[in-house]
């Protein structure tokens, strides 16, 4: 594994990063070179060929994607002296991402990220029996061989992932055709996109689960300030099931509406930093007007990275 001990060297996953900038943007180079898409054979699956598209700007960052799972295994970029890092946590062998040491990382998850509680909902006055309780299941998302079709232009490349989870797949309503689009800008800015339609009603709650250490070291991230505009938390079991009930963040280890560094109470005696071995729960955001807003932002300063 890159990047090793991730379980107590990394604490910091950060989900729904869409539109979010993973570098501060540096000047553009007279000589800079055109933003490109290349590829190279990573493996097989299944008898299907599983691919990574390399993503660069014209500063160099780059953003590396294999097809099984929509998976991010590489994000290089400049820290604030120009020096490229990689700053998320992967594996170097398809083999490893397919094993039972893979935490999902840097993958799609679906079709419902998170919890539901008893492995069932009902919808329209039916009962609905699923896979799994977390993350879509044990062949969710982050287990298929996504078709990717490649964006390029002179400002910004792209590369444009479909999967289509047919009617009953892991339990879920309707045939859900899914898109994501994963888009490196000459700005240093990494961008993804969801999309999705559907022929019956269904859950649907998309994210990428990919674990970032903005210093683009194996240092733990502690030293991370962290500012989310969240004024209360989903309270939650010993197994992380919401319990539904919302509870305030002021004067608790949850509070970050304030720059605050994660490890600053990441220790203190609080039931869910014990059960989850640190922040593993979920904020709820003060948007309520259903458009794109802030949902958090992390800043190394060592690095000078900003999430």
């Amino acid at each position: 594994m890159r990047k090793l001990l991730f379980l107590s060297s990394l604490l910091f996953c950060a989900f729904l990063i869409v539109n979010s900038a993973i570098a501060k943007p540096i000047p553009h180079r007279v000589n800079a070179e055109k933003p490109s898409i290349s590829k190279i054979l990573y493996g097989e699956v299944e008898g299907q060929q599983i691919y990574q598209y390399t993503l660069k700007n014209s500063s160099g960052m780059q953003a590396k994607i294999i097809n099984y799972g929509a998976t991010i295994t590489d994000i290089l970029t400049p820290d604030k002296n120009g020096k490229m890092g990689d700053v998320v946590l992967g594996f170097d062998s398809l083999k490893q991402y397919m094993g039972r040491d893979n935490a999902l990382l840097g993958a799609v998850v679906g079709r419902v990220a998170n919890r539901i509680n008893n492995k069932k909902f009902t919808l329209d006055g039916k009962e609905y029996i699923l896979a799994s309780n977390i993350h879509g299941g044990p062949r969710g998302f982050d287990k298929k061989i996504w078709a990717i079709e490649e964006v390029p232009g002179s400002k910004e490349v792209a590369l444009k992932l479909t999967y289509l989870s047919k009617d009953g797949e892991s339990g879920y309503p309707g045939n859900l055709n899914v898109t994501i689009v994963y888009t490196l800008t000459n700005n240093n800015e990494f961008k993804l996109t969801y999309s999705a339609t559907t022929d019956k009603p269904t859950p649907i709650v998309l994210t990428n689960h990919t674990y970032f250490n903005i210093a683009g070291t194996t240092d733990k991230v502690t030293n991370t300030e962290l500012t989310i505009p969240a004024d209360q938390y989903l309270g939650a079991d010993k197994d992380n099931m919401p319990s539904g009930k919302l509870l305030d963040v002021k004067g608790t280890p949850y509070d970050f509406t304030q720059p605050k560094l994660i490890g600053k109470e990441i220790t203190a005696n609080d039931n869910q930093l014990t059960w989850g071995r640190g922040y593993d729960v979920t904020f709820a955001l003060r948007n309520t007007t259903g458009k794109l807003a802030l949902a958090a932002t992390a800043y190394e300063p060592t690095s000078g990275r900003v999430l």
